[in-house]
């Protein structure tokens, strides 16, 4: 009797206190989606603000990136093919933004991604295609892997800022890239436009089945898919939060934090010359000055409006995408120059860094706030609180 006396009786929460915890989960899981798509409608109300400063209608833009770009299969097969680069672009800036690294150099990857695929091309021209594709993607990952894993190194062993040397490199990579194109790579035949020699019909990938949109689209979702469940369900990924969480904590608890950024700079790199890599053996056939199209840049929109995100890449990059794929009707119907998407990305970007200082404070969002009302709910009726 004593012994059953001593047991304490189990208690279950009560219904109220329940549900105040349900409201804390769902608080805490809507920040992350609710802060960008707040940022975003923002910088569309800016945009229609602009357009209105000129004369223009912003119901007849809505109007015209649906049609371009989402009204009809063919919009949305261009949609998906412009998407398909950002995917690469965006994974280049997430992964090692886990780490806390903001690098903005994906733009050298994708363009010294796609002259390794082509200068690969000519070496390996005896192979069967079905070795020699996959070696020249190979290549490309390699250079991506090493230009932006240089980022890391930088960062991780001389304290060399990561967005400042990721954007110098990019330059350089640029640079460098031209001047291949133009000099030692280029084709003799190419006049008017300097490029090189072409990779040939052999080597240039076919569209996927159904949808009519090259493999790039294909190994981009799925590179989204092994990165989030590299980052969000393996031991190294986790290393890789912590490590951007604290870094001297991480330090502490013995994480080789210099590995982890050189890794993960690494891993992006290669992702962005894969961008290049199916620019050149599914659209272009050769690598020339149009490779440095703007998708690195508009990737770090993509990247950020995900929250870092890889699942949430894939359906701001299709929006993205769109949106781009729509710029010439845009330019033919409202009489307005090309750039005017990119004066609707830079209000995004803006608003998107705005609405980082959001992030913790709004009482909507806090944890802290449904743990002081569970608690009050817990108090007997009548009790201070």
């Amino acid at each position: 009797m004593v012994a059953d006396a001593a047991v304490a009786p189990v208690e279950t929460a009560d219904p109220p206190a329940r549900g105040l915890q349900a409201r804390a989960w769902l608080a805490r899981r809507s920040e992350a989606f609710l802060i960008p798509v707040g940022a975003a409608l923002a910088g569309f109300v800016l945009f229609g603000l602009f357009l209105a400063a000129l004369g223009k209608s912003p119901l007849q833009f809505v109007d015209i990136v649906y049609r371009g770009g989402f009204g009809s299969s063919f919009a949305l097969g261009n949609s998906l093919q412009r998407a398909a680069p950002l995917l690469f672009a965006a994974l280049c800036v997430a992964l090692p933004a886990r780490l806390g690294l903001v690098v903005i150099g994906g733009e050298g990857a994708i363009v010294l991604g796609g002259l390794s695929a082509a200068a690969a091309a000519q070496p390996l021209a005896a192979l069967p295609p079905g070795l020699a594709i996959p070696l020249m993607a190979l290549a490309a990952a390699l250079v991506g892997a090493v230009w932006i894993g240089a980022v890391g190194f930088l960062q991780a062993y001389r304290g060399v800022n990561a967005t400042i040397s990721s954007l110098l490199l990019s330059y350089i990579a640029i640079a460098l890239s031209n001047h291949l194109i133009e000099g030692w790579l280029r084709d003799p035949a190419s006049l008017n436009k300097p490029s090189t020699l072409p990779v040939g019909d052999a080597f240039m990938l076919a569209p996927m089945p159904g949808i009519g949109v090259h493999w790039g689209l294909g190994v981009g979702v799925l590179s989204c898919l092994v990165a989030y469940v590299l980052m969000d369900r393996t031991t190294l990924g986790f290393a890789a939060r912590i490590a951007g969480g604290n870094v001297r904590a991480a330090q502490i608890q013995g994480l080789p934090v210099g590995r982890l950024i050189v890794g993960f700079t690494a891993l992006g790199g290669a992702f962005a010359a894969l961008a290049g890599f199916f620019e050149v053996v599914a659209v272009q056939g050769t690598a020339n000055g149009t490779l440095a199209a703007g998708y690195g840049y508009t990737g770090i929109l993509v990247a950020f409006l995900a929250r870092q995100n890889p699942i949430a890449i894939m359906p701001v990059a299709f929006l993205l995408g769109g949106i781009e794929a729509s710029s010439g009707l845009i330019q033919r119907r409202m009489q307005l120059p090309d750039a005017t998407v990119l004066v609707l990305e830079g209000l995004l970007f803006l608003m998107v860094l705005a609405s980082e200082t959001l992030y913790g404070r709004l009482h909507l969002f806090s944890p802290h706030l449904w743990a002081t009302k569970r608690a009050a709910a817990a108090l007997p009726a009548g009790a201070p609180a």
